[in-house]
């Protein structure tokens, strides 16, 4: 599997691509919707799913761009914040400090993180609660490529911050320790924000779990 990122203007948001010989998987897609969509017919492969690691509002800018390109593939989120891909103020587009930006919103996705283990047109992942971020933050752990996705919980020498609704620095803490940390020390680390990373790396230089 190649994993593909595109640095979005907005927040220096990262989307990522997944791609194997079959099929397309799509991570958190940001503000660059053009960048994103060209990168995907580049690719010439289908579309298979877009998996969302939390709703707000810099990992969601392009969604509904993305699905309506390419023919509406399945949407997948956690149920906890499911609700915000309409509501700009759960997704935070719509606080006073983003006047100057339209809210963002989305159409509702089409299936919630239901089981721990998917098999997706030759993908094969699980799915790690990882809130502390924000209430319903996931990651996606690719065990047959030893890698995870952290989306807003686990970045390069640091975490995602905590003072936003529904943020929590002790669970976010928590659900690091027990869910990312205890996985092989090799294992390449790509968040949401920042430079990609390795478990062993934020074992060793992470201030938040020394």
């Amino acid at each position: 599997m190649e994993v593909l990122k595109i640095l979005n203007t907005v927040a220096r948001e990262n989307t990522y691509i997944l791609s194997n010989d079959q099929a397309l998987i799509l991570i958190d897609p940001g503000s660059n919707g053009t960048a994103i969509a060209e990168r995907i017919v580049s690719l010439g492969k289908p579309l298979a799913a877009i998996l969302l690691t939390h709703t707000h509002y810099d990992h969601i800018m392009s969604l509904d761009f993305v699905r309506d390109r390419f023919g509406n593939p399945p949407t997948y989120v956690s149920q906890k914040e499911a609700s915000w891909l309409g509501s700009p103020t759960d997704n935070l587009s719509g606080l006073d400090r983003h006047r100057d930006m339209q809210d963002v919103t989305a159409r509702p996705a089409d299936f919630y993180f239901d089981q721990s283990s998917y098999h997706i047109a030759g993908f094969h992942f699980t799915v790690a609660e990882t809130p502390g971020h924000s209430i319903g933050g996931v990651s996606f752990i690719f065990p047959d490529d030893e890698l995870v996705l952290t989306g807003d919980a686990l970045f390069k020498e640091t975490i995602g911050r905590t003072d936003l609704p529904t943020g929590s620095l002790e669970v976010l803490i928590d659900s690091i320790r027990q869910n990312l940390l205890t996985l092989p020390n090799h294992y390449k680390v790509y968040p949401g924000h920042g430079m990609n990373t390795t478990i062993a790396h934020e074992k060793n230089f992470n201030p938040f779990f020394q």
